[in-house]
């Protein structure tokens, strides 16, 4: 039986250990390549100076008073782009909009729009990025969560893979940054199972609606493939765009794509032990606690992180050397792609070294989701609770 756990954990752990080896290049692919002209341009092409690139930077913003004045400075330091940014307020109690203003004051590039009242059934972000959309004056977007610090090339290399690649919507996943213990355990399990067990090079080749992923934080799509996709009104009420929303592309036959950003764009997904735990719980039902994922994902989670460790304890405990070694070997796969998201996606080493804990309370959290979710309790956020959320 230990020799049989051990073989078990070795199997477990090598699985998301060579997925996550194989998917990493792929992840990591933005580089040197060609950039169209982008249509509705005013200016007409020259050989000495290919026009800009025009895109619409479309900002949610809920009570974002801390945030929004870096995210819309940032936004407006891209290079060789020509930008507008609209921001979107989503009725907030501090100053978001007077910030917002103030810019637009400043910098004519910025425009602040105030969002209608919530119709019954809309989730408060969807809505807000549906806006944004109509208001829009080009005919590509970006659509950028208010905590998101783009990079002064950020758009210009996203723009040129868009355009080399002619995906239907591009999202990026930009550089977690993390403050506490929890953050530093919990957030980068997205990385980790994003990598561990999305076949990249079948995403890319096969539109399976299965295979769509992305993150919310940053998305970038063409006016008609959004259009053709049914807008953020196909997914109204949902709270998980991030996934909801690459799905709806692959539903109408558009493909989608997701590529890492670790040197395109930042962002403070949460702060704190509180915003952590609630920002897991109040769309997991929607991704990993799904009734019919949680049971397999819990299995694939616990399998590649604490199972590894039982197996040696029990070996240690039995004195079989064979099972020891298997179990051993079981623990350095287990932390390898933890270990390598340290360096190749700057993350933290504590949040590595910690991966069997961090796994365990990830897994309790989405059981907790479900429960809450079979028990009708919704979660609140930014003041809204589901169905009515603003991200």
């Amino acid at each position: 039986m230990t020799l049989f756990l051990a073989i078990a954990a070795f199997a477990l752990t090598a699985l998301p250990a060579v997925m996550f080896l194989a998917n990493l290049s792929l992840f990591q692919c933005l580089g040197a390549v060609g950039l169209r002209w982008c249509p509705g341009l005013s200016q007409s092409p020259s050989d000495d100076a290919p026009p800009e690139p025009c895109v619409s930077i479309l900002i949610p913003a809920r009570d974002e008073a801390s945030a929004i004045g870096r995210c819309v400075e940032a936004a407006l330091a891209s290079e060789k782009v020509t930008t507008e940014v609209i921001v979107l307020d989503d009725d907030s109690t501090d100053a978001t909009a007077e910030i917002v203003a103030q810019l637009g004051q400043a910098d004519q590039r910025v425009r602040l729009i105030h969002g209608r009242p919530l119709p019954a059934g809309w989730n408060g972000k969807q809505h807000a990025c549906w806006q944004l959309a109509a208001a829009a004056t080009y005919d590509r977007f970006v659509f950028l969560d208010a905590d998101v610090r783009l990079a002064p090339d950020a758009l210009f290399q996203l723009i040129s893979y868009h355009d080399e690649t002619g995906v239907g919507l591009l999202s990026t996943f930009p550089h977690q940054i993390t403050g506490t213990w929890l953050e530093k355990w919990l957030i980068p399990m997205m990385h980790y199972i994003l990598l561990c067990y999305l076949p990249f090079s079948r995403m890319r080749s096969h539109p399976d609606t299965g295979l769509a992923a992305g993150c919310g934080q940053l998305f970038l799509t063409s006016r008609q493939d959004y259009e053709n996709a049914g807008t953020h009104e196909a997914i109204k009420s949902s709270r998980h765009d991030g996934v909801k929303l690459p799905r709806t592309y692959r539903s109408a036959g558009l493909m989608t794509d997701v590529v890492d950003g670790t040197d395109l764009a930042e962002c403070r997904m949460y702060r704190g032990a509180t915003e952590v735990v609630r920002g897991v719980l109040k769309n997991a039902t929607e991704g990993i606690a799904a009734p019919k994922l949680i049971v397999v994902f819990s299995v694939l989670l616990l399998g590649a992180s604490v199972l590894p460790l039982v197996a040696l304890v029990l070996s240690v405990a039995e004195n079989h050397s064979v099972a020891i070694a298997i179990s051993g070997v079981a623990i350095v796969l287990a932390h390898l792609p933890r270990l390598i998201a340290v360096v190749r996606l700057r993350q933290s080493l504590f949040g590595a070294l910690c991966h069997v804990p961090a796994t365990t309370v990830f897994v309790l959290l989405q059981w907790i989701a479900l429960a809450n979710h079979l028990a009708g309790r919704q979660i609140a956020w930014r003041g809204r609770t589901e169905g009515t959320s603003q991200a």
